[in-house]
């Protein structure tokens, strides 16, 4: 039977006619993939129960130092002396709320459109992505810049450096490893602890890939087939550090309606050297940690809810919530260096 403007109107209205205004097999979805966060794989999340509370630091000075003494006869040697103290986190709730239009969605349900136009999990999802942002923004105005750590170094392409200066990745004449090396000593002579964390920038990480120091190193381990390439896992081997991490995800820093200002979160060019632990612990010290609240008590660090909108708006609503508090927790276990390419 021969379709009529009049027949498919009918249809339209009925909801029985689905005109194919939209694929349902794709759509351009400009979300990051998890792995390109970064907040979360240099220091480790200490989740809390309380949004503030006191933590308690043992000096370093008195558990690295040597109290053992020759006992006098008939007498004993003075007591030893282990100093503490407390310091303080505090975790503030951040919020993020997305509307669902009730009255458009019977459009787009009729239609039978994406799987991504399913308004919860579309904006689910969409909360989830921007949480990656969101933390990974607090890392980098945290831990991830100039002016945050004691022992800071600049990059310069004088062979030359001066005193809290070192030679740039890009120039040909720095000897990466061996600066690392260097760095892990200092260190380690200060605190007892080598470092195990190193975040890259991703510009850092490109002039590493390409240095002709480190491509010396691995140039043999290659083949025409296999080719030596110089990836993070080779990196860590080189400079002898248990996890590599690169700040590549995203962001745009424009706001609403303005033009769009998309650049990497962290200093493309820095570069953070760190003793870290892989989970807390009241035995071993890390620069950072990332406090994490449970404020809802459900066990769910990140609760997203739904709930209706007022009478007469035929909307509904979801929202996301967070605490954090990224904090220095230890100055000396972390050294922060600019300008690196």
């Amino acid at each position: 039977m021969q379709r009529t403007a009049a027949s498919i109107q009918a249809d339209i209205a009925k909801g029985a006619f689905r005109p194919h205004t939209a694929l349902s097999n794709m759509a351009l979805s400009y979300y990051q993939s998890d792995s390109q966060a970064f907040a979360r794989t240099v220091f480790p999340i200490c989740p809390v129960s309380l949004s503030s509370d006191n933590y308690y630091v043992f000096d370093k000075e008195d558990l690295l130092r040597d109290n053992w003494h020759r006992k006098p006869a008939y007498g004993k040697v003075d007591t030893a002396v282990l100093s503490e103290h407390m310091e303080l986190y505090a975790c503030y709730v951040d919020q993020m709320i997305m509307g669902i239009d009730g009255i458009r969605q019977t459009d787009l349900m009729r239609r039978q459109g994406p799987a991504a136009m399913n308004p919860k999990m579309q904006r689910t999802k969409t909360m989830a992505a921007q949480a990656n942002i969101h933390q990974d923004v607090m890392f980098a105005n945290a831990f991830f810049k100039p002016g945050v750590w004691g022992h800071e170094e600049t990059g310069v392409d004088s062979t030359a450096p001066a005193s809290g200066q070192f030679i740039k990745f890009t120039n040909g004449n720095s000897d990466p490893v061996s600066f690392m090396d260097v760095k892990k000593t200092e260190m380690e002579e200060k605190t007892g602890r080598k470092p195990n964390r190193l975040a890259l920038g991703v510009n850092v990480f490109n002039a590493l890939k390409k240095h002709p120091a480190i491509l010396e190193r691995v140039k043999y381990g290659g083949s025409t087939a296999n080719p030596a390439s110089v990836t993070l896992n080779v990196l860590a081997q080189l400079f002898e550090i248990d996890r590599i991490a690169v700040q590549r995800s995203i962001m745009n820093k424009a706001k609403l309606g303005q033009r769009a200002d998309m650049g990497y979160i962290g200093d493309s060019n820095g570069f953070l050297l760190a003793y870290a632990t892989d989970s807390p612990s009241i035995e071993e010290p890390s620069a950072g940690y990332i406090f994490t609240w449970d404020m809802l008590g459900n066990g769910n660090l990140m609760p997203v809810l739904n709930y209706e909108g007022e009478p007469g708006t035929h909307a509904e609503f979801i929202e996301g919530l967070m605490a954090i508090d990224m904090r220095k927790t230890v100055d000396d276990l972390a050294m922060y260096f600019a300008d690196a390419a």
